[in-house]
């Protein structure tokens, strides 16, 4: 599997791992793992029933990731994440920015990655936690063509019942990849940098299409 592949596999399983919320049921004492298993169903089902998604429609797609992905993330955590030791030095209008910039950046990401979703199954292995855990990793399995593929959320429980704050693809971390490269644009340029390239790619990708 290419690396192009492998971006494409990342953001439309993670699309399908966050993209909860067609229940309206969001029982806070629902298990992680119980969680995960559910929402992949929902959203396979709503994309496979969804002939605009399919056909790669813009404004449909992003309606859809922006209504339903947030819901079940810890974003302000994940974007705490991957800015790392640096958030702390960060004003309040800053973290606004930083947060509703990586948000779109993300967005944009999934949304190109909707489309090309067809016969991928998720297998949701055991969970390992006891009850009194509040973050936990759910480790499971991309099925599809060709061998199974890694997928694994760490979660955390919050008042309103479990987010996930960072996925795991063949061994790589998403907040880890963005740290990574956000600590490299803080290094040049501060955080206002930072947020000038984020925004800056976001305009990129909304005058040529989403990419990976």
């Amino acid at each position: 599997m290419n690396r192009r592949n492998i971006g494409r596999l990342l953001t439309a399983t993670l699309s399908l791992a966050l993209l909860g919320g067609a229940s309206f049921v969001r029982a806070a004492d629902e298990a992680p793992d119980a969680l995960i298993k559910r929402v992949s169903s929902e959203v396979l089902d709503a994309i496979k029933a969804d002939k605009a998604i399919q056909a790669g429609e813009m404004n449909r797609v992003l309606a859809l990731v922006d209504s339903k992905v947030m819901p079940n993330v810890n974003f302000t955590r994940m974007t705490a994440s991957a800015v790392g030791r640096n958030w702390r030095q960060a004003t309040p209008e800053q973290k606004a920015k930083l947060q509703s910039e990586f948000k779109t950046l993300l967005i944009r990401t999934y949304s190109g990655a909707l489309s090309q979703v067809n016969d991928q199954k998720l297998n949701v292995k055991p969970l390992r936690a006891g009850a009194e855990d509040t973050d936990v990793t759910v480790r499971t399995e991309v099925m599809g063509r060709g061998d199974p593929v890694q997928l694994d959320y760490r979660m955390d429980k919050t008042p309103t019942g479990w987010k996930i704050y960072d996925l795991n693809v063949l061994g790589v971390w998403l907040v880890e990849t963005y740290r990574t490269q956000f600590a490299q644009e803080i290094s040049a340029k501060g955080i206002d940098g930072l947020i000038a390239a984020m925004s800056q790619r976001n305009q990129t990708n909304n005058a040529g299409g989403a990419k990976s």
